[in-house]
């Protein structure tokens, strides 16, 4: 009879500590993240981990969407944990852990999120918290949801409050190297993308560069000195503005553009390296200046 009143006073305690969340059963309050990487390499496997603080009721963690594998649940010590999985019916999986006096760490691998396509990675994931994308140290340039990154020693990169990313990376970077010649000093204009590029040309009185392609919805990304080509920029495709992003390093400008077209692509500065005969009329004027008064005391005597 005891045993009876205390399974009926242990229903109605579960019933009420524990929420649904829509449709969900969850048998624990949300579990607090102290920590949520994504590890990407040259490969279609990406490692994901997860570090829970400790907690003293059961908490409940949604996972990445996607093909799982290899999942385990330790806590500090490496101890392996058991936990409960529960999947809401529609690809969406979420555990529940424990009680436990030490940090919880979920590791597993999503299977089927990177995907390579001609030359390009492309990992398209979310989530609703922060989390932090680790890259392999081969990975240098990367463009997420359309601009241009270069990671440097910075080999990662956080996103804050989580949400929907379009992360991509070349397989293979292609690299073209132009040289630019202005009096004694050369400069090199990286160019890195998929396609050709035909007829490039620096322009000094113009203030520009362009170039023509045969090739249309794939990047375009310049790396030069700023000195070379300063902005503000205008970025043209047959005469007609396009969209661009820029990101600054310490020494380079790096200008991202992805033409739905084929055409010509023209690169406006409003900065470039002067001509020494822009120099001419503020030299003379200067002397002028000077000549002047020396002049008159000359007529005065």
């Amino acid at each position: 009879m005891n045993r009876k009143i205390f399974s009926v006073i242990l229903l109605i305690v579960l019933v009420t500590v524990i929420p649904t969340v829509s449709a969900q059963l969850s048998l624990g309050v949300e579990a607090n993240q102290k920590e949520i990487e994504i590890k990407l390499d040259y490969s279609e496997v990406v490692q994901v981990k997860h570090v829970v603080a400790k907690h003293n009721m059961p908490v409940t963690l949604k996972l990445f969407e996607g093909e799982i594998s290899n999942f385990i649940v330790t806590n500090e010590k490496g101890e392996e944990k058991q936990v409960a999985i529960v999947n809401d019916g529609i690809g969406n999986e979420s555990i529940t852990i424990f009680p436990s006096n030490q940090d919880s760490i979920i590791k597993y691998n999503l299977e089927d999120v990177n995907t390579l396509y001609d030359n390009t990675w492309t990992l398209r994931t979310e989530y609703d918290k922060q989390f932090a994308i680790l890259f392999s140290e081969e990975i240098d340039l990367i463009f997420l949801n359309n601009n241009v990154i270069q990671l440097g020693d910075k080999k990662g990169l956080s996103i804050n409050g989580g949400g929907k990313i379009n992360l991509q990376y070349y397989s293979d970077v292609p690299k073209i190297i132009q040289k630019v010649q202005w009096d004694e000093e050369e400069f090199d204009v990286e160019i890195i993308t998929d396609i050709k590029i035909n007829n490039f040309n620096f322009s000094q009185p113009t203030k520009s560069i362009d170039f023509e392609i045969n090739s249309k919805n794939k990047f375009i990304t310049l790396i030069m000195e700023e000195k070379l080509l300063g902005g503000p920029y205008v970025v043209l495709l047959d005469n007609q503005k396009i969209k661009y992003n820029k990101y600054s390093t310490d020494e380079n400008i790096l200008l991202n553009i992805k033409p739905e077209t084929v055409g010509k692509v023209t690169i406006i500065g409003t900065t470039v390296i002067p001509e020494f005969s822009m120099f001419i009329p503020l030299i003379m004027g200067f002397l002028v200046i000077l000549t002047v008064p020396f002049i008159k005391k000359i007529n005065l005597r």
